[in-house]
């Protein structure tokens, strides 16, 4: 009997630790099992969105209020078109609202910062914020760099 209550211990113990993997990865992937329907989309245009991924955060403020759901490229304007969902909590963003892609960190993960506007007309679901300030590639930074002392010389 005692043996018997050991092995029914230790199945209660592996399958905590599982079910704990799981909520664990579940966490670090930005999935979750919630239901979308309380945010609405919006779209950006950008030049140059590298580095940029799906499930990227989007924040205003610093505090997180969405996540990008698609990167895609647009063929009539030549640029990368990003698809984020927006929590409708934050329902009053102005038109003239401004999207930049930022990095975390120095090396860190790229995001989507929301600097809000003046305008007194707010953005519905599927509008597009046209005012976008590009990713910032550090390697053409570095490469301005050494051109510039390079001539200096």
């Amino acid at each position: 009997m005692r043996i018997r209550a050991v092995e029914i211990s230790v199945g209660v113990f592996l399958l905590a630790g599982m079910l704990a993997l799981l909520l664990l990865a579940l966490r670090v992937s930005g999935l979750s099992v919630a239901n979308s329907s309380d945010s609405y989309r919006l779209t950006a245009h950008f030049d140059n969105i590298s580095g940029l991924t799906t499930r990227a955060k989007v924040t205003m403020a610093g505090v997180s209020v969405g996540k990008v759901v698609a990167i895609d490229f647009d063929t009539e304007t030549y640029t990368g078109r990003v698809t984020m969902e927006v929590e409708s909590r934050v329902n009053n963003l102005p038109i003239d609202t401004t999207a930049s892609i930022l990095t975390a960190g120095l090396l860190g993960e790229k995001y989507i910062s929301l600097s809000v506007g003046g305008e007194e007309e707010v953005l519905a679901d599927g509008d597009v914020i046209y005012d976008t300030q590009s990713s910032l590639v550090l390697e053409e930074l570095i490469g301005k760099f050494l051109m510039n002392t390079v001539n200096q010389e």
